[in-house]
């Protein structure tokens, strides 16, 4: 159990942090990187779920995510190889595979694209859409740090399936896709 009894420590002061396992490393380093981008991306599904309350499927799925997220974060934390490994929190398949059946059970009522989409509509969409692209760079930066330090496949794979789920979740909270907002390709070019 976490115990947070006192919120500032002062060890982060001269720009080091400590991982779950309790090795020094840099604030700037691709491993904090990665799971503060995973933080922020949690911080911006609460911001979704302010209009995805009335959307009781979408809400359900975006709650057991944040709790995820906070897995995911855990996950990244923590090198492998510690003494801690045995209980260090890790994304593992049926948690992705979870993802993929949401993934195809939303996007069954979805109108098919002809077009991409254009980040927008209604609120819910738009701030999906602002989950997804911060996913997205989760993502990136999980794999740059796994070119130097071993970072757990199942996390990326996570990642980036979940961001595949956020853009069908945007389309869903679209009017299921009916409202989308469809790129024109050049369409305010100045053809003169």
């Amino acid at each position: 159990m976490v115990l947070l009894n006192k919120i500032y420590t002062r060890g982060g002061d001269k720009g080091q942090t400590s991982l779950t396992n309790g090795e020094r490393t840099f604030k700037d380093s691709l491993r904090v990187s990665c799971y503060g981008t995973v933080d922020e991306l949690n911080s911006s599904v609460g911001i979704a779920r302010l209009h995805t309350s009335k959307m009781d499927i979408l809400d359900k799925m975006l709650a057991r995510i944040q709790n995820d997220l906070f897995d995911l974060g855990c996950d990244i934390s923590m090198p492998f190889g510690t003494k801690h490994e045995k209980t260090a929190l890790r994304i593992i398949a049926p948690m992705i595979q979870r993802l993929e059946n949401e993934i195809d059970l939303l996007n069954e009522d979805l109108e098919p694209l002809n077009s991409f989409v254009l980040p927008g509509g209604s609120p819910a969409s738009a701030y999906l859409h602002l989950s997804r692209t911060i996913c997205r760079r989760a993502e990136r930066l999980a794999i740059s740090a796994s070119k130097t330090e071993e970072i757990n496949p199942e996390a990326i794979k996570y990642l980036n399936r979940l961001s595949d789920l956020f853009f069908v979740m945007s389309r869903s909270s679209n009017d299921k896709g009916a409202s989308d907002v469809l790129w024109v390709p050049g369409l305010n070019y100045d053809k003169e």
